[in-house]
């Protein structure tokens, strides 16, 4: 696989737009090219296994390739969100999920990469809780020490064949 990063850059060149604060965003816009980064960063958390089941994210649309941004703010520098969509507006594991899209994507993604992950606006109970969670290095840092979640996590975003 090629670098993302080198890829990000390669397809920056008159495919992006603009938005009001200087940054600029890739999206999918059914242009080839611009699509391309998106959907290889879609296609790492695509076959993140759920924590309770035995399917994937994908299969239970909990991710989505329209909820993978990427917003380049120059020198090589880019931002990705990824917003995600519990099954159910309770789910008790929603947390873990986000955990794991983060651990999957920072071991996976260079390091000029921003990553922000976000529960889909009105799908959650407690989203804006589990958003600050998911999104607090020092929160991540800590449920990654713990032995037990650290192999739940292993688990669910390990490579099947």
């Amino acid at each position: 696989m090629l670098s993302l990063l080198s890829k990000a850059s390669s397809l920056l060149k008159g495919k992006t737009t603009m938005t009001e604060n200087g940054e600029q965003n890739i999206r999918s816009d059914g242009d080839d090219e611009s699509t391309e980064l998106v959907g290889e960063i879609y296609d790492i958390i695509r076959s993140i296994k759920d924590p309770e089941k035995p399917e994937s994210l994908e299969q239970l649309d909990v991710v989505y390739e329209d909820g993978v941004t990427v917003k380049h703010r120059g020198n090589d520098e880019y931002i990705i969100r990824i917003e995600f969509m519990p099954t159910v507006p309770h789910c008790s594991l929603a947390t873990l999920i986000g955990l794991c899209l983060r651990v999957k994507l920072e071991r996976t993604l260079p390091q000029k990469f921003k990553l922000d992950i976000y529960i889909k606006k009105g799908t959650h109970s407690t989203e804006d809780e589990i958003n600050k969670q998911i999104n607090d290095k020092e929160r991540i840092a800590a449920a990654m020490e713990n032995p037990n979640l650290q192999q739940l996590v292993e688990s669910c975003i390990e490579e099947r064949d």
